[in-house]
């Protein structure tokens, strides 16, 4: 069983960073997948970043050239840093991780609020 969590939210300011992180529980995390996603109020949750267990990285039109993903296999950790921050960005964060492709299963944070706003 993988159990994440997630940290790092808050209230920034436009053109602001901030740097989400996601501990996960088990010896299995090297070989998952991981994204973060996230959802703001009335709509969908949407894939903003994900890296696979090789450390191959994709993005959502909306925060390429902003936000990076990135993971730490020792610490069992994957981060979102977030530049240059929009009031678009404000939405619910979570992380996830995915091992179906490896015969595993999907797992979801319990999400960390980001507000962008002055």
């Amino acid at each position: 069983q993988v159990q994440l969590v997630e940290s790092g939210g808050g209230l920034v300011q436009p053109g602001g960073s901030l740097r989400l992180s996601c501990a996960a529980s088990g010896s299995i995390f090297s070989i998952y997948a991981m994204g973060w996603y996230r959802q703001a109020p009335g709509k969908q949750r949407e894939l903003v970043a994900a890296i696979t267990s090789g450390g191959s990285t994709n993005y959502a039109d909306s925060v390429k050239g902003r936000f990076t993903i990135s993971r730490d296999n020792a610490k069992n950790t994957v981060y979102l840093q977030m530049n240059s921050l929009k009031p678009e960005d404000t939405a619910v964060y979570y992380c996830n991780a995915d091992g179906r492709a490896r015969g595993g299963s999907e797992h979801w944070g319990q999400g960390t609020q980001v507000t962008v706003s002055s």
